[in-house]
């Protein structure tokens, strides 16, 4: 089959949306399909990935974003030979999905990969909460009656979308992670690199610094955990708007020398820093399948998170890790019971990486490649002869 991806934003912006694109159309093109990404910016020098279609844009400051509403005529005439379209972002990308397969009746999939409402609440904190909700309630549920399939990545973000609308049918399909890198146990790197001694108890936490990921209240909370087991060091691998914020409260609670910051790291490295811990912490209430997780666990590392759909669909408490309430005093005192527990953290890195295999990245593809070419054998039933199907044909022509 001939499969495009759309995207909003691609490599190399680092992201698990992008992750995940890059690692299932890898896997999809091993399995004897051709796969095809249409996004948005200028040809990446050096670029390496086949089958990557840029087209222009304008970009939004330095975040590897850019903003456009349609895509160049090559790639409009690209599009019209798939077989099949997956969006991975209901607005720029999905609505031209729309726009250029409905009156070719390509079929067209979406998977919600973001809880944008808490992603809005977190980049424009002085708007009211209710103005993400009531945004998607009138948006969301709309796009996703004129799409063929909508995937969520977990049972949770089904019912997120069931709760503010979306009627649609709904498929529940994991976003994949490679484990072989996993399964191998590569090397970890030495402690000493993080200026962490063996006896210290290492908690790790990788993704994007931003504001989404709560970071804030993790480091607030190591720091009173801390304070009770002080053979403890956090490491934060990645980069992102809020790094400097991160360094400076680290600088402020007196905890600079225990919490270490890595930066952007080679994502083949992953492996080797996760192997090099003792558990993973997260925060962040905004995942709604978080690949971070779900590769801390392949690591055999135990994971502490808060209650909220994702995070609670992969770990469940006292088995394969542990789960909070959303508050700090909560957080704190699961935190501090991760680190005085030893036993408790060995029994459940077992129990992780056991869980871990359920997200099998060959396995995933292979359920997504299955609703691709239920689709395509059995394509909506759409009247292409209606005047607006036909010139929308003649505009996309025209243009």
């Amino acid at each position: 089959m001939r499969i495009g991806m759309l995207a909003d934003i691609y490599t190399p912006h680092v992201s698990g949306v992008t992750n995940h694109i890059r690692l299932n159309s890898r896997f999809l093109k091993q399995a004897g399909h051709e796969v095809f990404i249409f996004t948005f910016g200028d040809p990446e020098p050096g670029d390496v990935e086949e089958n990557v279609v840029r087209s222009p844009g304008v970009p939004v400051a330095d975040t590897g974003v850019y903003f456009a509403f349609s895509y160049t005529r090559t790639a409009r005439r690209l599009i019209r030979t798939m077989d099949i379209v997956h969006a991975h972002h209901p607005f720029l990308s999905g609505r031209l999905a729309l726009r250029y397969c409905r009156p070719y009746n390509l079929p067209v999939v979406y998977t919600n990969h973001t809880r944008y409402d808490l992603y809005a609440q977190a980049y424009l904190p002085v708007l009211p909460d209710q103005i993400g909700t009531t945004f998607l309630q009138a948006y969301l549920p709309s796009f996703c009656r004129e799409v063929d399939l909508v995937i969520a990545p977990s049972p949770g973000l089904k019912t997120v979308l069931q709760q503010i609308g979306v009627e649609a049918p709904i498929q529940v399909i994991p976003n994949g992670v490679d484990l072989e890198p996993y399964r191998r146990r590569l090397d970890p790197f030495p402690r000493s690199r993080f200026g962490v001694s063996q006896e210290d108890v290492l908690l790790i936490f990788v993704g994007r610094l931003g504001p989404e990921k709560n970071l804030t209240f993790l480091l607030r909370s190591f720091a009173g955990a801390h304070s009770a087991y002080p053979n403890t060091s956090l490491l934060l691998v990645g980069v992102g708007p809020e790094m400097d914020n991160l360094k400076d409260l680290a600088e402020r609670i007196g905890l600079s020398d225990r919490i270490r910051f890595a930066g952007l790291v080679d994502y083949e490295l992953i492996p080797r820093y996760l192997a090099a811990a003792d558990a993973f912490v997260t925060a962040s209430v905004t995942e709604v399948h978080p690949l971070s997780v779900i590769e801390a666990m392949a690591s055999g590392l135990p994971v502490l998170g808060i209650e909220s759909p994702g995070v609670s669909d992969s770990i469940v408490d006292g088995q394969n890790g542990l789960l909070s309430r959303d508050d700090l005093a909560s957080f704190t005192a699961k935190l501090s019971l991760l680190l005085a527990d030893a036993p408790g953290r060995r029994r459940m890195a077992l129990n992780a990486r056991r869980s871990a295999e359920a997200y099998d990245i060959q396995q995933t593809s292979t359920m997504v490649a299955r609703e691709y070419e239920r689709l395509h054998l059995h394509p909506p039933k759409r009247d292409l002869r209606s005047w607006r199907m036909g010139v929308r044909r003649l505009v996309d022509r025209l243009s």
